[in-house]
């Protein structure tokens, strides 16, 4: 995902084990997490469920990567893909929840942590999955993100940042790339991008991009990935590592945090021994985060997937699992409550109501492999 440097031989927490252990043992392996007898997480798992749905991606039984839905509490899991001959990853729906872009790959493929965004194919398909369809070749539009009124995709790559028109695959602008190499996503409001940049005395940034002045601007320097918006556009989270930890051997371990777009009111949100976090995501009302990780650097994209989580932001900042070098950090966090949901990756929410578009008993179309023009047959 970010700064890896070495491979990781921790292990997860007994908690996140067993989580990831119920949804492996399931059919597809991206199943609804187990019950809890925690009172204030079941208050938390009612408040959260009918709020919109989460897509991820997951390993499924057959052992190729899907995309699924489920409910903000973990409820009615469905698959929305279902091609065994590709690996799906890396979805974010529209800002109005109408549409959904991903990235597809070969089964004998693996997403990368760091590259996953410019691998494979760039699909365009309707919210629940349906319809979709290929839209540029191999590496062909990396890093696409949703303009805030879907008509435009903002792309990166090694030779800049170009805007490209939905409806033609015309570059409508193209920008300098000011150090930014992954993970670019246009704000909700049109005026900024934020990516991860080199630019600013290191390799890992988190960056704001000023669309109308051209102009690129840190919001958080060093150890810093993966960042993304709030919906009002005027503050962003991101995984960050401190320096110092004394955990994992010296290395430490990555956190959740948030800022002010121009990285003012940095602070703290959540953080584990044991666990990186990674993949923020706020709720479309702002009022709850999702993130995902675990003891492998890259959120084991190459593997099974990791844990999700949900929390509130009110409840923040948090220290989840045992107390460890990450509460000594941070000795004034509270403990939760933090809702376990099932294994997956690169999750992203809507608010859009997708309840009547039910994928879960039909295939979808492959769309034309590179070797042949046809969509694989749907029974």
């Amino acid at each position: 995902m970010c700064f890896a440097r070495w491979p990781w031989l921790a292990v997860l927490p007994a908690a996140l084990l067993l989580a990831a252990g119920a949804a492996r043992a399931a059919e597809p392996e991206a199943a609804a997490p187990p019950q809890t007898d925690d009172p204030a997480v079941r208050r938390l798992a009612e408040e959260v469920r009918d709020k919109g749905w989460i897509v991820f991606a997951a390993r499924t039984g057959e052992g190729d990567w899907d995309l699924f839905l489920c409910r903000p509490d973990g409820s009615d899991v469905r698959d929305i893909t279902r091609t065994p001959r590709w690996n799906e990853g890396y979805a974010l729906f529209s800002r109005d929840g109408r549409r959904l872009l991903f990235r597809r790959i070969g089964r004998d493929e693996s997403f990368d942590g760091n590259r996953h965004g410019a691998q494979g194919r760039l699909v365009l398909a309707d919210a629940d999955g349906a319809n979709p369809q290929v839209f540029g070749g191999e590496g062909e539009f990396p890093w696409a993100s949703w303009s805030p009124d879907g008509k435009e995709l903002a792309c990166l790559s090694a030779d800049g940042i170009f805007l490209v028109d939905v409806a033609t695959k015309a570059v409508r602008r193209t920008i300098d790339r000011l150090g930014f190499f992954q993970q670019i996503t246009w704000s909700p409001d049109g005026r900024s991008l934020s990516g991860v940049a080199n630019s600013f005395g290191t390799n890992w940034s988190v960056a704001r991009l000023d669309l109308a002045a051209g102009r690129a601007s840190a919001v958080h320097v060093g150890d810093s990935c993966t960042p993304d918006w709030f919906p009002d556009g005027r503050r962003m989270i991101f995984s960050h590592k401190p320096a110092g930890q004394a955990a994992n051997n010296g290395y430490g371990w990555t956190q959740l945090w948030m800022a002010d777009a121009d990285g003012t009111n940095r602070r703290f949100l959540y953080g584990e021994d044991g666990r990186h976090v990674y993949g923020g995501h706020v709720s479309p009302d702002s009022r709850y985060i999702l993130f995902t990780g675990n003891a492998a650097e890259d959120g084991d994209a190459g593997s099974a997937g990791s844990p999700m989580a949900l929390v509130r932001l009110a409840d923040t900042p948090i220290v989840g699992g045992a107390d460890g070098d990450i509460r000594r950090l941070h000795p004034d966090a509270g403990r939760g409550p933090v809702l376990v949901l099932p294994v997956g990756w690169e999750p992203c929410w809507t608010g859009a109501d997708l309840s009547a578009g039910d994928s879960s008993g039909r295939r979808a179309a492959d769309g034309p492999a590179p070797e042949a023009p046809a969509p694989e047959e749907t029974p």
